[in-house]
């Protein structure tokens, strides 16, 4: 199936400064006397970007998107451009958002009524040209008879039903959820129970120690362990020390060695005091 190009124009383009085109979306054929909406394309080419969901030749920049139209109404209405891989519809410019690729998928946020971006991935390079080349004075309609979009009370209906959630398939979400759960517990509590028999202390006091990753050591996490290492690491640390080397640290090794020696002498004048009081006292 062979998809018709829009017809070149360069001439009739309107390009606005920052290198954008201006598109006007018209909501359906029939609404001919209302005004129009204008959305602004651009080639996508973005150095910083590593995402390869979005060529750079391949994707086209959309701004000033309207609230109505998700990614199906503009795979759509760019449609008529190309065959068109992929659309991504974001509040803002940026990498494509990952923070809820946790989230289970029968639960999505409500997405934000505000005018956005979108990021429309074609299949062939010229689609993109053609896409620029066209004219403003030649709207692309947005609502037609083979591809409708909802509005109004008909299109809170299709949300509402879109956000019920059925039973079977919650439950088994849940189901797969717990398993995958109780396999982590399990998986966990093998590897604690294999770790603290590796650190067991035999009957004269050895650990067995096994090997680890490469480029790590692996040691045994006993107490008595962890103790003789921080013992070791204190008197390397002392040795380290350059003890006397400066004058006030030798002033207060004296100051230290002098205290020592009144202390010792009045421990053994106590002692004196204790012996003659006992009478048992006989220097000679």
């Amino acid at each position: 199936m062979e998809t018709k190009m829009a017809p070149s124009a360069d001439k009739d383009a309107c390009v606005i400064p920052g290198g954008f085109t201006v598109l006007s979306l018209r909501f359906s054929e029939d609404d001919s006397a209302a005004a129009l909406h204008q959305v602004c394309v651009k080639e996508h080419r973005v150095r910083s970007e590593s995402n390869t969901h979005r060529p750079a030749d391949r994707t086209l920049f959309v701004l000033n998107v309207p609230p109505y139209c998700t990614q199906s109404v503009l795979s759509g209405v760019f449609s008529r451009f190309g065959v068109v891989e992929s659309v991504d519809v974001c509040v803002k410019p940026g990498a494509a958002d990952s923070s809820a690729s946790g989230v289970c998928k029968l639960f999505r946020a409500p997405e934000a009524q505000c005018f956005r971006v979108a990021y429309v991935v074609f299949r062939s390079a010229a689609s993109v040209s053609a896409a620029k080349r066209h004219p403003p004075h030649d709207p692309l309609i947005v609502s037609t008879e083979e591809r409708p979009v909802r509005t109004g009370l008909h299109k809170w209906i299709q949300q509402y039903s879109a956000s019920l959630v059925k039973a079977s398939s919650l439950q088994a979400a849940v189901d797969q959820f717990m398993e995958e759960f109780d396999k982590r517990k399990q998986q966990e509590a093998e590897r604690l129970q294999q770790e603290a028999e590796q650190q067991q202390e035999d009957e004269e006091g050895w650990v067995k120690v096994t090997k680890g990753s490469r480029g790590a050591k692996a040691r045994p996490h006993t107490e008595t362990a962890n103790q003789r290492t921080l013992q070791k690491e204190e008197k390397k640390k002392q040795r380290k020390e350059l003890l006397n080397f400066y004058s006030w640290q030798h002033r207060n090794t004296q100051r230290e060695h002098i205290a020592e020696l009144r202390k010792k002498f009045e421990e053994d004048k106590q002692r004196i005091a204790v012996l003659r009081a006992q009478r048992k006292f006989r220097p000679y």
